[in-house]
């Protein structure tokens, strides 16, 4: 099925890319796969429902066969592998599966994430754990293995993109394992970048700052707005189209760089009950750490 719109001077046309974290249809990973499908890219995607299913949230328990089907009509190949991320060799698993679906993916995009809230009296080594071995060692695995694979058949060219969370931008109180974890990313993005750059490999992290994928209530969007005076959250098509591009070839000259695709930070004192935006999930996740 032909897709009209697509962008030729991205050239994406018929790439192959891997989205880990894409269990949920309002989430970034679903979008980001649309996003890379609308260009023409083939999409394997990796889902964990366990994870989503002891969250506030809940699991979208049809959203990965829905987001399959809805890639397919988009006219690309598209496939959905149900992995634990926190797993040591998932990132041999998730790769050896790309392999002999489609190929070596051409474009890897680092999404999936560990969060639930701790703060300085309740932070443990399980927690520490929990974090790092998603958003840390899945991460880093992933992106060495996928360059070290294309070493090995001579191919050059690539794009890795991992979501970072603004971490160099300000403080996240009550969130210290996922802050931690999350800005090892930004540190590994821009030594990695250096590495890969003989190989025509860029690599790149985006922060897509507060982004409405349906966690959030009325009332604390609402609350979230007031600190840039932007009357909307960004939407996960936001930063979708954001690494889009970085994945694009005319990106090709980007690399070793966070992207802050957010709003604009500012004062507390803009709130209207003097909390900062972490403290406003901070607040939220607290009142919903008992919902199941």
């Amino acid at each position: 099925m032909a897709v009209a719109n697509r962008r030729s001077d991205y050239g994406l046309e018929g790439k192959l890319a891997l989205v880990t974290g894409a269990s949920r249809r309002t989430g970034l990973g679903a979008a980001v796969c649309r996003g890379l499908a609308a260009e023409g890219v083939n999409v394997l995607f990796t889902t964990w429902l366990k994870y989503d299913r002891d969250r506030p949230h809940g699991a979208d328990e049809e959203g990965p066969a829905a987001l399959e089907a809805e890639l397919l009509l988009l006219g690309v190949q598209a496939r959905r592998l149900e992995i634990d991320l926190a797993h040591p060799d998932s990132a041999m698993h998730v790769l050896d599966d790309a392999e002999e679906w489609s190929g070596l993916p051409d474009i890897l995009v680092n999404n999936a994430a560990c969060s639930t809230p701790d703060g300085f009296e309740r932070l443990d080594a399980a927690t520490l754990d929990a974090h790092y071995a998603v958003n840390v060692r899945a991460t880093l695995l992933l992106s060495v293995e996928l360059a070290r694979r294309a070493k090995a058949v001579g191919r050059y060219g690539g794009r890795i993109i991992s979501l970072s969370s603004g971490q160099s931008v300000g403080p996240m109180p009550g969130e210290l394992a996922y802050a931690a974890t999350k800005g090892a990313i930004e540190a590994f993005t821009r030594s990695l970048a250096a590495e890969l750059a003989p190989m025509d490999i860029t690599v790149n992290a985006v922060d897509p700052g507060a982004t409405d994928t349906g966690w959030l209530t009325k009332s604390t969007r609402a609350e979230w707005a007031v600190t840039s005076g932007i009357p909307r959250l960004n939407q996960p098509d936001d930063a979708a189209r954001t690494i889009v591009f970085l994945a694009s070839a005319p990106a090709r000259h980007i690399t070793g760089q966070v992207l802050h695709a957010r709003e604009v930070q500012s004062s507390p004192d803009n709130f209207a009950n003097g909390e900062s935006p972490p403290q406003v999930i901070r607040r939220w996740r607290e009142s919903h750490r008992d919902q199941k």
